[in-house]
């Protein structure tokens, strides 16, 4: 019996999906905070699967056998103990790569993955050799990518959809910004080779949770205490640089009771900080590198769209209020753009070049 998984499943139109023959074109993505998956439907369209990168253990009350939890039934029993082990991006050790692995091979099998397939990663652009090769270990170890293994920036893999129903993307000249959990990154890409990749752990999205939990605290006057994970779930449900509602909530008290309390700025006034912090590293950091080292590329790649890819970039407006700041920096005008779902992109854009991969093979 396949150990249970909860994750939320969802179909989506792509005409890319599809590869040819019996083998299965797979994407993935191995989420600092979400793990998403992408493969084809019997009917042409893409079945996603999408769970909390995390596991937590538990002891049967009947046997005293260690358990585990996985994904977003781990993180809803277990708040206290739940263990997300790629907070850093890459697995940083060797029990966060058997961690890991147990993880993602529950996932496999409980969502039926097939082993006869071409898999494609999209994988961060982080200078960590040692967690990248972690993190191979976990791929390679997977008993999925039965035909063909290959992984490919995730900045790349997430632009992809913003481009176009294909794999146009691959022969375009434009800048890709990753906005991510636990890194910001940014990317040159020249008929898809990677150009000048830049990292920062500056503007993360797991810093504005922490920036939120903090205001939220200071806006109450020290009467709520939240914890990152319902900071992060406001910023997910309220953030909004085109319609900001204040909001409600409710906590129970320690010694009995409720206590009801609105919050007004601490959502927007984190998010706005995050913002100045993306468009400061972007601006005057990586693309003064990038036309320090590749003018030409420089020049070229600011007539075209600059790609926002990550979780990030779905929060409601923030792909045009990046455009004008950034512009504005700038001073010249500029062309932000985004997958209609960021927070799928780089797993569907991974599939598409998995289907490409199947149909030459």
């Amino acid at each position: 019996m396949s150990t249970r998984v909860d994750a939320e499943t969802e179909e989506l139109s792509d005409a890319g999906a599809t590869g040819d023959g019996d083998v299965v074109p797979v994407g993935v993505k191995l989420g600092s905070t979400r793990t998403v998956i992408a493969l084809p439907t019997d009917d042409g369209d893409l079945r996603i699967i999408r769970t909390l990168t995390c596991l937590a253990s538990y002891e049967d009350a009947l046997t005293g056998e260690e358990k585990y939890l996985y994904g977003n039934e781990a993180a809803r029993e277990y708040p206290d103990r739940v263990q997300f082990m790629l907070r850093s991006g890459l697995p940083e050790d060797e029990d966060r790569v058997e961690l890991t692995a147990q993880f993602f091979e529950a996932v496999i099998e409980f969502h039926d993955i097939p082993e006869d397939s071409t898999v494609v990663y999209a994988t961060p652009t982080i200078d960590n050799p040692a967690g990248l090769e972690n993190l191979q270990e976990v791929i390679e170890g997977s008993s999925i990518g039965g035909d063909l293994i290959e992984s490919y920036p995730e900045s790349l893999c997430g632009s992809i959809p913003a481009f176009g129903d294909d794999l146009e993307a691959i022969e375009e000249i434009f800048v890709a910004v990753n906005m991510g959990s636990t890194n910001l990154e940014a990317s040159a890409y020249r008929r898809g080779e990677q150009i000048a990749p830049f990292t920062t752990g500056a503007g993360t999205g797991n810093e504005v949770d922490r920036i939120i939990a903090n205001y939220v605290e200071e806006e109450t006057q020290g009467r709520v205490n939240i914890g990152v994970t319902t900071a992060r779930e406001y910023k997910e449900e309220h953030a909004d640089f085109d319609d900001f509602e204040p909001f409600t909530d409710i906590i129970q008290r320690p010694g009995g009771g409720s206590h009801e309390f609105t919050i007004e700025r601490s959502v927007m006034d984190a998010m706005n900080e995050y913002l100045e912090e993306v468009v400061e590293e972007f601006a005057n950091t990586f693309l003064s590198q990038l036309a320090n080292n590749h003018m030409k590329i420089y020049q070229f790649a600011l007539d075209r769209p600059i790609v926002l890819t990550g979780g990030m970039a779905c929060i409601p407006g923030i792909v045009d209020e990046f455009e004008e700041r950034v512009g504005d920096e700038l001073g010249r005008d500029v062309e932000a753009v985004a997958a209609d779902r960021p927070d799928l992109a780089a797993t569907v854009g991974a599939q598409r070049i998995a289907a490409r991969l199947a149909q030459v093979e």
